[in-house]
């Protein structure tokens, strides 16, 4: 788990190693990384005979520990190095012994702590849904900064949560609730890094909590629960309106059936991967179908028709087919609708169902 918040690029040897503390009087032992930006820290019960801290490289103890067999095993950090301020840590099990060369605790940065921030107490369950359903349309440019990260607000007594990458959006709506349950939900505005909320899922994957405490400062954020700690920098910049890019009314509307249309879409998407990975969508009134088509010059075309229940006159607007096979895979319902206008004006895909997502996808303009 720890691990992951390792630097693949230390800027000082310390931060490649992860800090092992031992604690007699609770008889647990804590692990911690931290690459200056996310920090991760977990623990667990042990038989802790002496207390204490150090390091270990993360690699070297992950790579050693994941081929042991089962079976307990003992640290032991006796012996001295050889008085470069590094330290032998000796590691036994059943049939067999290592000694790795670790490093005093002193420089190994504290993660940090909020001591005067908000709080609030958010269900696993909404936390997971939230991020699973925005995380995929967040970008992965790091030029573009406060767009590789997902929007946190609180909106009408719940959490918000919103990703976009400037070609797509998603965003979703759920509860949430302060820390201090009488009290109101505090007024949350952060944009916390993908690589952060990624591992958050990560870790919430395979616990048995039912809420996070989450609190944050201008600066950071911090998601604790059970025995799980895992910190994160927030992206400073201001995050783009993007209520405003949402359509209020619409002269189109499709319901069609998302595994269906999520099929055919995949299917079509050999050709379209093949030329820009274009598909045009033919919104058929008449005949109430949709009409996936893929012309590419000199490879070959598809063609796939779905039927659908629509309103509105026919359309014809072609999109990025990875788009929209990336959002109807985190919707899970039986049903989605899809709103649009025109042919280059944003269209809307949402789930027909609890979950409250609004994915906009922006239509490519193709020259005839």
């Amino acid at each position: 788990i720890v691990s992951r918040a390792v630097s693949s690029r230390p800027s000082h040897p310390i931060l490649a190693n992860v800090l092992v503390t031992a604690d007699v009087s609770t008889q647990r032992v804590s692990l911690s990384a931290f690459d200056l930006s996310l920090g991760i820290q977990t623990s667990f019960g042990a038989q802790v005979a002496a207390g204490g801290t150090l390091t270990i490289p993360s690699k070297l103890l992950g790579d050693i520990v994941s081929r042991l067999p089962e079976g307990e095993i003992a640290l032991d950090d006796g012996d001295e190095g050889s008085g470069d301020g590094g330290i032998l840590v000796t590691l036994k099990y059943a049939s067999g012994k290592y000694q790795m060369r670790g490093l005093g605790a002193e420089e190994f940065p504290e993660l940090p702590v909020i001591e005067d921030g908000e709080a609030a107490q958010l269900s696993v369950e909404s936390l997971i849904e939230g991020l699973r359903s925005t995380l995929f349309s967040s970008s992965g440019d790091e030029t573009k900064q406060v767009l590789t990260g997902v929007h946190l607000s609180t909106q009408d007594g719940g959490l918000e949560f919103a990703a976009t990458d400037g070609h797509r959006l998603a965003v979703v709506e759920t509860t949430a609730q302060a820390d201090d349950e009488s009290s109101e939900l505090p007024k949350i505005a952060v944009t916390v890094p993908s690589k952060a909320l990624q591992e958050v899922i990560k870790m919430l994957d395979r616990a048995s909590t039912a809420a996070v405490s989450v609190k944050f400062d201008p600066g950071q954020i911090v998601f604790e629960w059970a025995d799980q700690r895992l910190t994160s920098r927030l992206l400073e910049a201001q995050y783009p309106n993007y209520r405003q890019l949402i359509p209020r009314q619409f002269m189109h509307q499709v319901t069609i059936d998302r595994r269906g249309l999520l099929s055919a879409l995949e299917r079509i998407s050999v050709i379209a991967d093949q030329r820009n990975n274009i598909v045009k969508m033919g919104i058929d009134a008449e005949s109430q179908a949709v009409k996936l088509s893929v012309d590419a010059q000199d490879v070959g075309n598809g063609e796939e028709t779905i039927p659908a229940q629509i309103t509105g006159e026919g359309l014809e607007v072609a999109f990025n087919v990875k788009y929209l096979v990336d959002g109807l895979k985190v919707m899970n319902t039986t049903e989605v609708q899809i709103q649009l206008n025109t042919a280059t004006s944003p269209a809307i895909v949402s789930p027909l169902g609890s979950l409250k997502m609004t994915y906009l996808v922006m239509p490519v303009q193709v020259r005839s």
